[in-house]
C-alpha cells in the first residue's frame, strides 16, 4: 500500500503561481512512477504530468506544457507541481497517484494509489 497526501491548492488570480506537493508513504517511493491528474466538476479526470522514478523523465499535457513543472525528492518521498501563469481553465481538484508500471503512463488506468486530492481554484 501507498498513501498520498497532496497539499498546496487554494484560490489564486489568473496568472499567479501555486507549488502543490504530494507526500508518500507506506512503500518504497523510488519504486513508483508518480503522476499528477486533475479533476474539474462533471468532467472526466485528465492528466496533468508525469515523471519517472529516478526524476530523469517528465511528460506533460499540451494543455500545461511551459507552464507547470513536476519534480520530485525521493529522499523526502514527495512529488511536486509547480504551476505558474494559471488559468481558470486550470480550476480543478488536482491528485496525485502512484504507478508501479516499467513505463510512465498518462492513463488513469495503471495508476494503483491516489491521493484525496487538493482544490486549485484560478479567478479570473
Amino acid at each position: 500500500q501507498v498513501q498520498l497526501v497532496e497539499s498546496g491548492g487554494g484560490l489564486v488570480q489568473a496568472g499567479d503561481s501555486l507549488r502543490l506537493s504530494c507526500a508518500a508513504s507506506g512503500r518504497i517511493f523510488s519504486n513508483y512512477n508518480m503522476g499528477w491528474f486533475r479533476q474539474a466538476p462533471g468532467k472526466e479526470r485528465e492528466f496533468v504530468a508525469a515523471i519517472s522514478r529516478s526524476g530523469g523523465s517528465t511528460y506533460y499535457s499540451d494543455s500545461v506544457k511551459g507552464r507547470f513543472t513536476i519534480s520530485r525528492d525521493n529522499a523526502k518521498n514527495s512529488v511536486y507541481l509547480q504551476m505558474n501563469g494559471l488559468k481558470p481553465e486550470d480550476t480543478a481538484v488536482y491528485l496525485c497517484a502512484a504507478d508501479r508500471a516499467v513505463e510512465v503512463h498518462r492513463e488513469t488506468s495503471w495508476y494503483g494509489y491516489w491521493g484525496q486530492g487538493t482544490q486549485v481554484t484560478v479567478s479570473s
